[in-house]
């Protein structure tokens, strides 16, 4: 059991240094020329107007991420239902019960207010 810890940490330490050596050396070799044109911010061309630190509020956050969960709903409920016949009863159940959870997990977002835009 200890030898899969020590898998896993050799691992995480190797991916860790790759990536700060890789860094590391991209910012030595990196050209380091700033004109106040390239620290401007771009926005479609046009002069920004006003600061471009503008503040969401969070739920359009929790909506898109609503969306992205519910999108993967029919990820999983497409190909189920292509090879429905063949799975059965069992696939079925399954099926039903994951649909649950995701009414379950509508429902109670829709009862804390998470779906009003206002």
């Amino acid at each position: 059991m200890l030898d899969s810890y020590g898998t896993v940490g050799i691992f995480l330490v190797v991916s860790v240094g790759f990536v700060v050596v890789t860094l590391g050396i991209a910012r030595l070799f990196r050209p380091q020329r700033p004109t106040p044109q390239k620290l401007s911010t771009y926005e479609c061309g046009e002069p920004t107007v006003g600061s471009s630190w503008v503040q969401f509020n969070v739920r359009y956050y929790i909506f898109a991420l609503l969306f992205v969960i519910f999108d993967v709903e029919v990820a999983f409920l497409i190909p189920w239902a292509v090879v429905f016949k063949q799975l059965g009863l069992f696939a079925l159940v399954e099926m039903l019960i994951f649909v649950g959870i995701l009414l379950f997990g509508l429902l109670y977002a829709w009862k804390k207010g998470v779906l009003k835009w206002v």
